[in-house]
C-alpha cells in the first residue's frame, strides 16, 4: 500500500500547535501532577477545552490526513506528557465506541455536549477483576426491564481510564461492556452508554499507579444501574455462534480497538521520542556527535545505541501511520493496529530504559523527567490489549487461525 510521507499543511500546522501546547502547558507541570496523583490539572484542562470549543479563537488549517493527523498530534502531546494527555477533556475511548457502534442519533445525543459548556470527559469500562485481558470473560450483566424499557446493569469495572472525570462532571459518558446472555459467550457482550449522574453507578476509588499518574484510572461499581433502552450501542439481538458463524456482535464491539490501538501506539511513540530527544540533546551538550555515516565497526557503543533507538522509533511510527491510514480508507486494519500497538509498546519500553541507562545517575534521579518517562512507558505495553494479546491477534490473522484454535 503506497503511503505519502509528506504530511499535508493542516497536519503540519496541527503538529506545530500541539508541540507548542506541550511546551507551554504540559512540560512545566509534568512533575507536579506526577507527584500530586489524581488532582485535576486545570492549568492544562482549561486551555485544551477552550481550544476544543472554539473559545481560544483557533481555527483549523483545513482538512488534515484524518487518523494520521490524529496520531501525529497525539505523539506531540505525549511527547509533552502522556499522563496529562489522558486528562484532555474529550470523549476519549467512550467517544470512539459511540462513533464506531452508535447510530447517528446516538452520536449526536452523546457527543454533541462535548462541543459546548464546561469541560467533560468520556471513558470506556471493559476490564473486570476476573477478566483482565480476556474481554470475552466479562461478568457484568445487563438485563432488560420491559416494564420500564430500561437496561439494568450490575457489576464491577477496574482500570477505567478517565472514569472518575467522566462520571463526576456533567455531560460525561462511560461506555460499559456487559453481557446480556452469559450462555451466548462473546455473542452476548454488548456496550451501553452510562451518563454522568445516572443513579446506581459510582466510583469507589482510583488506582495509585507506577506511571501516567496525572491521569485518573477508576474502579466503578454498578448496582441496579438503569439506563434507557436506546443507550445500547448496536442491536440487542444475540446471535449465538453456529457452525461456520462468527461472533459478529463481539467483533463489532472489538472494532473499537481497531481505532484506538493506533492512537495508543502514537502515545508510545511520543513518550519514546521525548526520551530519545533528551538523550541526543544531552550528548550534544557534552560535545558527543553521532556519526551516522561511520561504519558500524567504528561507531561507539553510544552511537550504536542512539541509532538503534531512532530506527526502532521510526519503525513503530510508520506502522502506526499505516494502521491509521487503513482505518481512514475503511479497510480492515485489526492486524495492522495490533502490529503497531505491539511494536510501539515494546519500543517505548526499551528506549526509555536505555535513556535512563545512558544518562547514568542523572537519568535515575527525579531531577530529570527521564525516569518518569520510563515509568509512563510501560502502560503502553499493557492497556488496550497487552503485548501478548496483540501478538496472538497478529498470529491468528497471519496464520488464518480462529481464536478457538490459537489461544
Amino acid at each position: 500500500m503506497a503511503i505519502s510521507f509528506e504530511p499535508n499543511p493542516a497536519t503540519v500546522s496541527g503538529k506545530d500547535e500541539m508541540h507548542e501546547i506541550a511546551l507551554r502547558h504540559m512540560r512545566p507541570i509534568s512533575r507536579k501532577y506526577d507527584d500530586q496523583e489524581h488532582e485535576m490539572p486545570w492549568e492544562y484542562v482549561r486551555p485544551m477545552w477552550d481550544r476544543a470549543t472554539g473559545k481560544a479563537g483557533k481555527t483549523e488549517a483545513g482538512p488534515g490526513d484524518g487518523m494520521v493527523t490524529v496520531c501525529v498530534q497525539t505523539e506531540e502531546l505525549c511527547w509533552g506528557d502522556a499522563g496529562l494527555y489522558l486528562r484532555t477533556p474529550s470523549p476519549l475511548l467512550g467517544g470512539s465506541a459511540v462513533a464506531a457502534a452508535g447510530t447517528p442519533a446516538q452520536r449526536e445525543r452523546f457527543l454533541a455536549p462535548f462541543r459546548t459548556g464546561e469541560p467533560k470527559w468520556g471513558a470506556m469500562a471493559i476490564t473486570e477483576p476476573q477478566a483482565g485481558s480476556d474481554a470475552a470473560a466479562i461478568q457484568t450483566t445487563a438485563v432488560f426491564d420491559e416494564k420500564s424499557n430500561e437496561w439494568v446493569l450490575n457489576g464491577t469495572k477496574i482500570f477505567c481510564t478517565a472514569g472518575d472525570g467522566a462520571l463526576e462532571y456533567e455531560g460525561g459518558i462511560v461506555v460499559v461492556w456487559a453481557t446480556v446472555d452469559k450462555s451466548a459467550g462473546r455473542a452476548g457482550i454488548k456496550s451501553f452508554v452510562v451518563t454522568a449522574g445516572t443513579p446506581g453507578v459510582k466510583v469507589v476509588g482510583c488506582e495509585k499507579k507506577l506511571g501516567i499518574r496525572a491521569s485518573d484510572t477508576a474502579t466503578l461499581v454498578l448496582e441496579d444501574c438503569r439506563v434507557p433502552a436506546d443507550n445500547l450501542l448496536g442491536k440487542a439481538e444475540v446471535k449465538k455462534k453456529g457452525p461456520g458463524e462468527g461472533d459478529k456482535g463481539f467483533k463489532g464491539a472489538m472494532a473499537t480497538f481497531d481505532a484506538s490501538r493506533p492512537i495508543v501506539a502514537a502515545m508510545a511513540v511520543g513518550v519514546g521520542r521525548a526520551a530519545l530527544d533528551f538523550v541526543k540533546e544531552e550528548l550534544e551538550r557534552q560535545g558527543v556527535a553521532i556519526r551516522y555515516d561511520a561504519p558500524p565497526r567504528e561507531q561507539t557503543a553510544i552511537e550504536r545505541d542512539v541509532i538503534e533507538m531512532e530506527a526502532e522509533l521510526q519503525a513503530a511510527r510508520l506502522l502506526t501511520w499505516r494502521a491509521a491510514k487503513m482505518l481512514d480508507r475503511g479497510q480492515r486494519n485489526n492486524l495492522e493496529a495490533s502490529m503497531a500497538k505491539a511494536k510501539a509498546g515494546l519500543v517505548v519500553t526499551k528506549i526509555t530504559q536505555k535513556a535512563v541507562e545512558l544518562l547514568g545517575p542523572q537519568g535515575y534521579s527525579k531531577k530529570l523527567l527521564v525516569e518518569k518517562w520510563m515509568r509512563d512507558a510501560k502502560i503502553n505495553d499493557i492497556y488496550e490489549g497487552t503485548q501478548q494479546i496483540n501478538q496472538l491477534i497478529i498470529a491468528r490473522r497471519i496464520l488464518d487461525y480462529s481464536s478457538s484454535v490459537l489461544r
